[in-house]
């Protein structure tokens, strides 16, 4: 949190894996940390993993997700990134999509009057996972937002994830619009593989898919997600690009929090 203060920023996400404990005491200590920097938990970022083959697992994810629930609304934090699960072997298209449909919809009002939003990311890979999301490429990203429309469920849309497939991000963008609840800021060196790079300097259009998002009304909470592995020099580098490409894309100009 500290880091995030110094570098201006008005909230940081949360992966699940870096919080070591979801008992209230710790919940409220980390809460407080983040207070004490002037810094707004934004996200926790869940693992769903809701296309296991074992329904046991499947209804164990379920309950786990209730749990993140809770500790979001402990921390403060309006958004919990959930994932539709793994690619796992033997799978078929159909029962995965019906039970990825059926896993993010399970906690959608739960979480609400909890004052949580669940948010369904277009995922690659997880940091727990040995495969792929099985809901890339993007055609059963789209159908899982289809059978799930009206079900409060929104959309956490990344800027570089789709390229990983060879998928269009725009195109993805325009058809997922009015359920985007907020959005992931992140660039691969290619499109067609996962190499993360420093925001701004790979393939990613990012000041379009910005400029999409400013004309249709979108005015939510954007993460700069830095992968590159360059430090926080790296960091440092796409919240300055993030920044001048909001305000290219016709974005008000951010007020930086305090250094």
């Amino acid at each position: 949190f500290e880091l995030a203060a110094a570098l201006g920023l008005d909230g940081a996400d949360l992966s699940v894996a870096h919080v070591a404990s979801r008992s209230p005491a710790y919940l409220a200590e980390l809460r407080r940390a983040a207070e004490s920097a002037g810094v707004q938990i934004v996200m926790l970022a869940t693992y769903t993993d809701f296309t296991h083959p074992d329904a046991a697992e499947r209804q164990r994810q379920v309950e786990d997700l209730r749990a993140w629930i809770e500790a979001a609304a402990r921390l403060g934090a309006p958004f919990l990134r959930v994932t539709a699960g793994q690619d796992h072997p033997g799978v078929e298209e159909r029962d995965g999509l019906a039970w990825a449909a059926a896993g993010l919809s399970a906690c959608v009002d739960e979480a609400q009057a909890a004052g949580v939003r669940l948010l369904y990311e277009n995922h690659v890979r997880g940091a727990y996972w040995r495969a792929n999301d099985f809901t890339q490429p993007a055609a059963r990203f789209l159908e899982v937002v289809r059978r799930t429309e009206g079900s409060g469920l929104g959309v956490l849309f990344d800027t570089a994830n789709p390229l990983a497939l060879g998928d269009d991000p725009l195109a993805l963008l325009e058809q997922v619009l009015g359920r985007v609840g907020a959005v992931h800021l992140s660039d691969i060196r290619r499109a067609g593989a996962f190499e993360p790079v420093v925001l701004g300097t790979g393939a990613a259009p990012i000041v379009e898919l910005l400029r999409r998002l400013v004309a249709g009304g979108f005015d939510g909470w954007v993460s700069v997600e830095e992968a590159s592995r360059t430090g926080e020099e790296g960091l440092r580098r796409a919240v300055a690009y993030a920044d001048r490409a909001w305000v290219e894309a016709g974005g008000p100009a951010r007020r930086p929090g305090p250094a």
